[in-house]
């Protein structure tokens, strides 16, 4: 969704980087050409002016003028502004200290509000809660039957007495539906209210109604992030009429313009608790305006990608794989990369994932192609192959690999493309999980490729002879001395500011390994 606005930025920072020293007139240049980028992002006015003039505040200052790399300053002033108008800091859920807690659903109808108490429902679940899914949208049709569909798959209770379409009364529903929870001891009650396709005063009051009946801990309000500024509108008119203590954010993975999401915050004063960006159950997680702000500026999400991989990973099956891998190469077979392949699919989508990793802004458009379907083609071909051929690829002949292509519907270069892969990836893994490090990043941390890398280096410049010219020694010397400054200053070997490769590629062995 926030596409368009990162490329507009990550385009007016190139250009800062470019500069070593900031004038006033470069600063108003940059000001205005993000205001530019926030405006086409469809940001509401009044926060891209508070936007701007924070920015350009804080760029004139002392803390700009006194950095050692102004360029960089600024992208850090931009950062913490955008985290500001994105709410600041992660607001948690409120839960009641006695009974259960009550969390009201309100929005417009299209707003995803029934899918979305399923996934609220889900992520409760998952925090050790028992949740209770609670229908009181009792107008639109079969939209109680869409919340028990939706309760069933989310694995969560639900409490629907009334069939709904047009029949009973959600007032008495949510009131009941207290007392139902407290009996059977669910702790927290997610109601789902009606919505309208537009702001009226039966909406209204009905919301009202239904909020002073149960007395929420939590009012959440969820809206379309792709409705463009009539968001902003429709929050303004939620909180003066009902109320509401926090936003959700639906349909984020929608490709629509979505600064009018980023308004709503700034102008509500209410903060952004929960998004959601795609159609699964777990497509859904707490907001965090840093973590957000990061991805839009192109810095990645690592914070985000090592809690899905902590959710999705057991510890000990990662030891034990690491041991393995540690022991050589020919330990690894197919059905342990079949299981790491699934795992990973457990996390969501590759293009997602690969999307929080930092700087892959720079390749988007090769990562937005990357066919998901490829895994299971992978993982079909993997499965059509016997026990020891798993174990054991080096045995798949030609008649062996015609038998798998027929068995997994693919082409015999596909097979044989795959093997390749697997005996290229496995090399890497092994070298990575020896200490190798990850080619082209020496000394990454997590990665392998630190002391013992050093140490073998130290090893092999031992016996090095030094040029008996004295001239040519002492160059040798310089540039050796240099190379050791570059290196302390910079332990990860990544790019300096302003340096940062135009045309990036993945390495050959990735290259080989995505196909």
């Amino acid at each position: 969704m926030f596409d368009t606005l990162s490329d507009r930025l990550a385009d007016v920072f190139k250009n800062l980087r470019s500069r070593g020293r900031l004038s006033e007139a470069d600063i108003d240049a940059t000001a205005r050409e993000i205001r530019i980028a926030l405006l086409e992002a469809d940001v509401a006015l009044p926060v891209v002016r508070a936007f701007i003039r924070q920015v350009k505040e804080r760029a004139n200052g002392a803390e700009v003028s006194a950095a050692l790399n102004p360029a960089q300053q600024v992208i850090k002033i931009v950062n913490e502004e955008l985290i500001g108008i994105l709410g600041g800091e992660t607001r948690r859920l409120r839960f009641a200290k006695t009974g259960p807690t009550v969390i009201m659903l309100a929005g417009l109808q299209g707003a995803g509000k029934t899918t979305l108490a399923g996934k609220l429902g889900f992520w409760l679940k998952g925090q050790g809660h028992a949740p209770l899914l609670v229908a009181c949208d009792l107008q639109r049709p079969n939209a109680v039957n869409q919340l028990s569909v939706v309760a069933e798959r989310a694995g969560v209770a639900v409490y629907a007495p009334e069939p709904g379409n047009g029949v009973g009364d959600p007032v008495q529903v949510a009131k009941d539906s207290i007392e139902f929870a407290k009996s059977k001891q669910y702790d927290v009650v997610v109601v789902d209210t009606a919505g309208r396709l537009g702001i009226d005063a039966e909406l209204m009051q009905q919301a009202a109604d239904i909020r002073d009946a149960v007395g929420p801990d939590e009012v959440l309000f969820v809206v379309d992030a792709m409705i463009g500024q009539d968001a902003v509108n429709t929050a303004e008119a939620f909180r003066d009429g009902v109320g509401f203590d926090g936003v959700v954010l639906s349909k984020l993975d929608g490709d629509a313009r979505g600064g009018a999401a980023l308004s709503v915050a700034h102008v509500t004063g209410k903060q952004i608790m929960f998004a959601s960006n795609g159609e699964k159950l777990d497509d859904f997680d707490a907001f965090h305006p840093d973590r957000m702000a990061s991805r839009i500026l192109g810095m990645g999400d690592m914070l985000s990608l090592i809690e899905k991989a902590e959710q999705t990973f057991s510890q000990d099956e990662a030891e034990k794989m690491a041991a393995k891998l540690a022991k050589g190469p020919k330990e690894f077979t197919l059905d342990d990369f079949l299981s790491q392949m699934e795992q990973v699919r457990k996390m969501g989508s590759i293009s997602k994932l690969l999307g929080m990793l930092p700087g892959m802004g720079q390749i988007k458009e090769q990562i937005n192609n990357l066919d998901e379907r490829d895994v299971d083609r992978t993982a079909a071909i993997i499965k059509s192959m016997t026990p020891a051929e798993r174990q054991d690829p080096t045995i798949i002949n030609g008649s062996r690999r015609a038998r798998i292509a027929k068995g997994s519907g693919v082409d015999v270069s596909a097979v044989k493309n795959l093997v390749e892969r697997f005996f290229d990836a496995r090399k890497m893994m092994s070298r990575m999980a020896q200490g190798g490090g990850m080619p082209g990043m020496p000394g990454m941390p997590g990665m392998g490729g630190g002391a013992s890398r050093k140490k073998k280096q130290i090893k092999q410049g031992k016996g090095k002879r030094q040029s008996g010219n004295p001239m040519k020694r002492k160059a040798e010397e310089q540039a050796a001395a240099a190379r050791r400054e570059q290196q302390a200053a910079n332990p990860l070997g990544l790019p300096a500011a302003g340096q940062e490769p135009q045309n990036f590629e993945l390495p050959d062995e990735f290259k080989k390994f995505m196909g």
